[in-house]
């Protein structure tokens, strides 16, 4: 990888200058068995989550425990996949990416298998944990797996079609969870899960080879990585670009945590129909990340697209925020829907422009990047996520002010840390024609 600009290069810490001589090539192509098994495991965590969206209220009434605490079992799964991937991320740049995935996911089969035998809220908070521990190390790997093999527009455009893929799961996640519910109870929903992850685990380990060779891999121990943290962190822009990502995902998550009630209890609708919308509304998502990848990203700046992602989505929590505060009278689904199908769809802007940009300041520490990266969004996610139930079960107003929040804290991140204009023009990538535009 060529050196960044000038300017590029006085806001990159020392550690970013010295990782620029080991940065991956620009553009290996890879199998399309491959881009499915790194999409799949970017879609454990949706599949962890969505699938069991439309079974909250069951298990609310089978576990005789209130929503609060149901709902804590998306919560600390969210938890365990923040901290999860602060030990894989590191492990894998020591390690390189093939052990410490397959590790990840024998133990994630295993405790989401004790997910369908928990006979407590208490246990299932319990392995809920365990599960996204494991579970983390798909999405971190996966996606340090993509930094090792691509650079410029081609990783932006690689992490477009990994959004197409893992945008299937929360399509189909929450339609098949319903289907289950009509044939069996919650537990059906986490026996699927155990299946899925098994068959993603066997063609980890027969078709997907190692992409980080011995001499890239980090030889220190704890102490390198604090070090090697510590410095991601200290680069400004880097930390912009985490925060943005970080609180646009922790109003995703105010509409995943919230949802089924909203739709179920508020809206009367049924399990099958809450399954639709959220279907629906994760369409929209993978459309315009399509879109994002196909024809925006070359021709547009990457932060004028985050941008724009952004406002939109700031624009759709208000309108929603207002709806629920019953400032336009009584508002029926079809409203309420309508601004959650725009703040879903926006973040097929929001979320392949920032995982691209603050990868591309981290060729040499790719897995402890994307650790940061993915901790920082689930941790955010899991704060969100008791938050929307502060007021009851009766009103969107919680979910709808935790969106708005998330989404002024994330433009004022991305305006105040990442400050593109000071950066416009600037283009880093490392093959001529292959440069991605700030």
């Amino acid at each position: 990888m060529t050196e960044p600009g000038a300017a590029e290069t006085q806001d990159l810490p020392p550690i970013a200058e010295r990782g620029a001589a080991v940065a991956p090539a620009a553009s290996r192509r890879t199998s399309l068995l491959v881009t499915l098994v790194l999409g799949g495991l970017t879609a454990v965590p949706p599949l962890s989550m969505d699938m069991y969206l439309p079974a909250l209220p069951q298990v609310t009434a089978a576990l005789h425990s209130p929503a609060a605490t149901v709902q804590l079992t998306l919560t600390t799964c969210l938890a365990g996949m923040a901290l999860g991937q602060m030990i894989v991320g590191p492990m894998s740049d020591k390690w390189g990416r093939r052990r410490p995935l397959l590790a990840g996911m024998v133990i994630y089969v295993l405790a989401t298998a004790l997910c369908a035998v928990a006979t407590n809220a208490e246990l299932l908070i319990a392995f809920r944990l365990l599960q996204g521990l494991a579970g983390a190390a798909g999405i971190v790997i996966a996606r340090a797996m993509v930094r090792d093999l691509y650079d410029g527009v081609a990783m932006a455009r690689f992490f477009s079609t990994l959004m197409l893929i893992s945008g299937v799961a929360p399509v189909v996640a929450p339609l098949i969870g319903g289907q289950i519910l009509q044939l069996t109870d919650w537990r059906g929903v986490f026996v699927v899960l155990t299946a899925v992850g098994l068959a993603l685990t066997l063609l980890v380990w027969r078709k997907l080879q190692e992409t980080l060779p011995p001499e890239r891999r980090h030889s220190g121990g704890l102490g390198q990585t604090l070090r090697t943290m510590r410095d991601l962190l200290a680069d400004r822009v880097f930390s912009g670009y985490l925060l943005v990502g970080a609180f646009a995902f922790a109003a995703l998550f105010a509409y995943i945590s919230a949802s089924p009630f909203v739709v179920q209890e508020i809206y009367g609708a049924s399990p099958q129909t809450f399954s639709l919308l959220f279907g629906v509304n994760s369409v929209g998502l993978v459309a315009i990340g399509q879109i994002n990848g196909k024809l925006l990203v070359g021709r547009v700046g990457l932060d004028k697209v985050l941008g724009t992602g952004l406002a939109v989505i700031a624009l759709a929590a208000t309108a929603l925020l207002l709806m629920s505060a019953g400032v336009f009278g009584p508002v029926g689904l079809v409203p309420t829907a309508a601004g959650l199908f725009v703040l879903m769809a926006a973040m097929g802007l929001v979320m392949p422009s920032t995982n691209t940009l603050a990868l591309l300041r981290t060729p040499h520490a790719a897995g402890s990047a994307s650790a940061l990266l993915g901790t920082s969004t689930f941790l955010l996610g899991s704060v969100a996520s008791p938050l929307v139930g502060i007021a009851g079960e009766r009103t969107a107003v919680p979910m709808a002010l935790v969106q708005l929040s998330c989404a002024v804290l994330a433009l004022v991140s991305f305006l105040g840390m990442c400050r593109p204009w000071q950066r416009r023009g600037e283009s880093i990538g490392s093959t001529a024609g292959e440069r991605t535009r700030l």
